[in-house]
């Protein structure tokens, strides 16, 4: 089996790149990477009343779906590392009139500022890819233990296989020789949740750029 690439850029220089990045990342990923978050989104199937966490929300266009499936009865938090993406986002959040259920936070999510199973779900999307190698583990528990027992995770993420595409491999490649520009890379992200103890469910698996993507919802076990 293949490795895992690591992820050399820190936590600033990620945070510097999205704060520039935030005013055209719509125009940048929508297209790509919103089908796919989409089907994640059905896939979580929050519900009226629920606490629902979004980590690394972008733009904020799964928080506003998320506040409108939860309802009155229910919340949303979003955590981002991006101050820009931050901005966006509870501007798009206010405009719709949501702004009562829906709590943004800027920090890294390695810590997470809420007690034990405060959660019902959690959704991380293009976002467990952007965490390093080795601090994948320890995010994912802090993960395990913010949302309740039974409660449910989405991860839509670039997937890694036993035997690479040439599309992997180049991207790779890329990832490798220009880690600051591309600085995700395909994960395999059954294997780490199920480490981390969340048992795989659904799994969608779609292509962009021909690249493999997997949607997995998960629960807590």
């Amino acid at each position: 089996m293949t490795e895992m690439s690591g992820v050399p850029r820190s936590k600033q220089e990620a945070k510097a790149v999205y704060d520039r990045l935030s005013r055209w990342y719509d125009l940048l990923s929508g297209l790509a990477e919103g089908p796919s978050r989409k089907i994640g989104v059905r896939l979580l199937n929050a519900q009226p009343g629920e606490k629902i966490l979004e980590i690394g929300f972008g733009t904020g266009h799964q928080i506003l779906a998320f506040a409108q499936a939860v309802g009155s009865t229910g919340s949303v938090y979003g955590s981002d590392i991006s101050e820009g993406m931050n901005r966006i986002t509870q501007a798009r959040i206010q405009k719709a009139g949501l702004s009562d259920r829906v709590i943004l936070t800027c920090q890294d999510a390695t810590s997470l500022p809420y007690s034990s199973g405060f959660f019902d779900a959690l959704f991380l999307s293009f976002t467990l890819e952007l965490f390093d190698t080795p601090e994948i583990p320890s995010f994912l528990a802090e993960c395990h233990r913010v949302v309740k027992d039974g409660g449910r995770i989405c991860v839509v993420a670039l997937a890694k296989q036993e035997r690479d595409s040439w599309a992997v491999r180049l991207y790779e490649w890329a990832h490798k020789q220009f880690p600051r520009a591309v600085d995700c890379r395909p994960i395999f992200a059954q294997k780490v949740l199920s480490a981390a103890g969340f048992l795989p469910g659904a799994i969608k698996r779609r292509s962009m750029f021909r690249l493999p993507v997997e949607v997995i919802i998960a629960k807590k076990v």
